[in-house]
């Protein structure tokens, strides 16, 4: 798949525009709804804590990180590092081997 013009980053227009092109018969308002509703669902489901398993495609995870000492980098004093959720993406095997197979 290639990207479009004048940058290596895709932007959720470009993604709608995808969809729009894709999908043929709908309207660019329905493409944008179908993107918006895809993103809103992924977001809320990760705001519960909840995993996306997405085949073919990867896993998110939200993990819980515990409170921690750290050092200051420039002084080399100990700082409270506080709690914290992380999302972390683990691609399946698939995409791996698309991403690494591409020219």
């Amino acid at each position: 798949m290639g990207h479009f013009a004048g940058s290596d980053d895709m932007t959720k227009a470009e993604i709608i525009e995808r969809v729009y092109e894709s999908l043929g018969g709908h309207s660019k308002k329905e493409s944008a709804d179908i993107v918006e509703m895809v993103f809103e669902t992924i977001k809320e489901t990760l705001e519960r804590g909840e995993k996306i398993k997405i085949s073919g495609f990867g896993n998110f995870v939200v993990r819980q990180k515990k409170e921690r000492t750290g050092r200051n980098p420039q002084t080399g004093d100990e700082i409270r590092i506080a709690p914290r959720k992380v999302l972390t993406f683990k691609p399946s095997q698939v995409l791996k081997s698309a991403i690494n197979d591409e020219d």
